[in-house]
């Protein structure tokens, strides 16, 4: 089959869905079919070139195609670049002879939705606003990363038949490099003589971030917290205000296998305030952290438990500085508890490729 991917996305990105849409292409082109995935053109401070920043193969194309470059004008400068870059993705696509036209965008689908029926919609989040609703309706099927996110569109009238879940994935390949933990810590500048717990991601309020700043201070000085992510002027901030948090700041996705090989164990804390993290999303960082043969700490919640359970995790109540710091000293007390369950989760990891992915998804385009 031929794969036209449209992504409304600034590529290469720091944020994870530049990671997921690159894998996914990658994966989609690894099980047999010829891909392009289309992008707007936009200024990027992120100068490598996006097979390199990824560390994917380059076995599709990527197409760029003009847009208004207005995101850095708030909300409205960003209605106006997703406008016009739907607008010029449906006239390359309308006329394009294609198999499967697949997005994470429902703008642009919902354009083509008039002059094509072979279109797929991948949601990630609980959207139900006028161009969701009528673009459900017409398009041939949709993906959904959760069964919490299945369920929502369910009860908003989307035929079951419809909808496959397909949760977020990992390249196991990626992990398959043994690094030494020293070598690695020295590489980083963190200690070499102390446990240390480590998350990597963003710092949005959702992500439940707040949640480990003050798990921090409830820490004997043996463990030391580590974090991996957020924007240059919030992690000034944050290193002023939780100096006994080790603040490394944004690095590439190329170099996160070494970087969570310095960690004794990983960080997941997803907050329960919020409807996405607590019922809809499926974080990449989860699918990273199983295969690092890494033990994990991560909120319980509905989202988090359709991948992680007892047996692969310990699970403590979101939103809780002290749940966190428990699980924490727990997990690094107990040797027997900590290799039980990175080695479970390593297991379970194997069901969760890209390659995996992408042939389920395609099986489903294949009963449309």
């Amino acid at each position: 089959m031929k794969i036209l991917y449209i992504a409304n996305v600034r590529l290469p990105t720091e944020k994870a869905h530049g990671a997921q849409i690159m894998k996914m292409c990658e994966a989609f082109a690894d099980v047999g079919h010829k891909v392009e995935l289309i992008v707007p053109w936009r200024f990027n401070w992120i100068k490598t070139e996006p097979f390199e920043y990824y560390g994917v193969k380059k076995n599709f194309k990527i197409i760029r195609l003009p847009s208004l470059d207005l995101v850095k004008f708030g909300r409205v400068g960003f209605l106006m670049q997703s406008a016009s870059f739907a607008g010029v993705a449906n006239l390359y696509t309308v006329f394009k002879k294609t198999d499967i036209v697949y997005s994470r965008d429902e703008l642009p689908l919902f354009y083509l939705s008039f002059f094509k029926k072979n279109i797929f919609w991948e949601t990630h989040e609980n959207r139900g606003n006028i161009i969701v609703k009528a673009l459900v309706k017409k398009c041939a099927g949709v993906v959904s990363i959760t069964e919490g996110l299945k369920n929502f569109y369910i009860k908003n009238g989307v035929d079951s038949k419809k909808i496959i879940v397909a949760p977020d994935a990992i390249d196991i390949v990626d992990f398959s490099k043994k690094y030494i933990q020293v070598d690695v810590r020295r590489k980083l500048g963190l200690s070499t003589g102390k446990k240390i717990v480590l998350y990597a991601g963003r710092l949005d309020g959702w992500k439940g971030a707040d949640t480990l700043f003050e798990a921090s201070k409830l820490l004997p000085d043996e463990i030391q917290m580590v974090i991996i992510g957020g924007e240059t002027k919030q992690v000034t901030c944050l290193k002023k205000e939780y100096p006994r948090i080790i603040f490394l700041g944004f690095r590439p996705y190329r170099e996160l296998a070494e970087n969570l090989a310095a960690a004794d164990a990983l960080l997941l804390p997803n907050t329960g305030k919020n409807e996405i993290s607590a019922r809809f999303t499926s974080p990449l960082k989860l699918f990273a952290y199983m295969a690092s043969k890494k033990p994990i700490i991560a909120s319980n919640l509905p989202s988090i438990r359709e991948i992680l359970n007892e047996s692969n995790a310990v699970l403590v109540e979101p939103d809780s500085p002290r749940a966190f710091s428990e699980g924490i000293k727990k997990v690094l007390q107990n040797k027997d508890l900590a290799d039980r369950i990175k080695r479970q989760a390593l297991i379970d990891a194997q069901d969760y490729t890209w390659q995996k992915r992408a042939g389920k998804i395609c099986e489903f385009f294949l009963t449309k």
